[in-house]
């Protein structure tokens, strides 16, 4: 599972307690959570998770500037550190005696448009303009450790997700100008991400953006709705069989499991499920 769970769960009456029940229900193995801001740790004791806050080491638990982090029902193997933990990190988990790295990552918003297709600008000069601000400038910093990773996932497979805040290119193909004004745009950070190897789990598994658009981001009153929160993985003896994005609007009701439950974020959330091979 991947959420971005807005400052803590603290925007809303019982956020937290809304997070730890939504999470209950879907009970994922590993959660990698943005915007944790101090309340992950609660979070993961209430729940009975092992946590680790991607931050540097000695920082408390319960740091309301940290960012991102990592909640897992099995062991935890070695740390992933960068020089970014505020966008990048990761952890080793140990499931059925093989290591698997685990990443939480998070990008800026910016630069952002409700509608980018209703900008006037064509695809090349929409991803000039991607390049403008902070989100492309975070992704090339990190650019490093995915190839790094990357390259060793066949001897250690990785899963990275989180909030990327950037559509995705195969959201935006020959198979959806009808709905993006005749634009085929290959998004900057998508791209580099598939030519790593990276498998988006949700698109792969639902390769029909029309019918299985996928959206976790869409503001009440606003036509903004776009898939911009993500699990991608990459490993020969893993595989994505089923993948889903859950959404409603913040402070709104969310049924799972036939329980209603207040939504305390702003993004919806993506649940991956995979299966697990021996290592050879």
């Amino acid at each position: 599972m991947t959420w971005n769970i807005l400052h803590g769960a603290n925007d809303i009456s019982n956020g937290k307690e809304n997070a730890i029940a939504i999470i209950k229900e879907i009970d994922p193995d590993v959660i990698l959570m943005v915007e944790t801001y101090g309340s992950g740790k609660d979070i993961a004791d209430a729940l009975g998770y092992n946590f680790h806050l991607i931050a540097p080491k000695g920082t408390p638990l319960d740091d309301k500037g940290t960012n991102l982090s990592i909640f897992s029902k099995y062991p935890f193997g070695n740390r992933i550190d960068t020089k970014y933990p505020f966008y990048l990190g990761g952890r080793e988990i140990i499931i059925n005696n093989q290591k698997i790295r685990f990443f939480s990552n998070w990008f800026h918003y910016l630069p952002w448009d409700d509608a980018p297709e209703n900008m006037g600008k064509t695809a090349e000069e929409i991803l000039e303009w991607e390049k403008t601000e902070t989100r492309y400038t975070m992704f090339q910093n990190v650019l490093p450790y995915l190839k790094k990773y990357a390259k060793d996932s066949d001897s250690v497979p990785m899963i990275f997700g989180g909030d990327m805040n950037t559509p995705s290119h195969l959201d935006w193909g020959e198979n959806t100008k009808t709905i993006h004004n005749n634009l085929v745009v290959p998004w900057n950070t998508t791209v580099a991400l598939e030519k790593l190897g990276l498998i988006d789990t949700y698109r792969s598994l639902h390769p029909n953006p029309i019918t299985h658009p996928g959206i976790t981001w869409d503001t009440e009153d606003k036509d903004d709705s776009h898939r911009i929160d993500y699990i991608f993985y990459k490993g020969t003896n893993l595989k994505a069989v089923k993948s889903e994005t859950y959404h409603v609007f913040f402070n709104k009701p969310i049924v799972i499991n036939d329980k209603k439950i207040m939504y305390p974020s702003d993004h919806g959330f993506v649940v991956t499920t995979f299966e697990l091979y021996n290592s050879k």
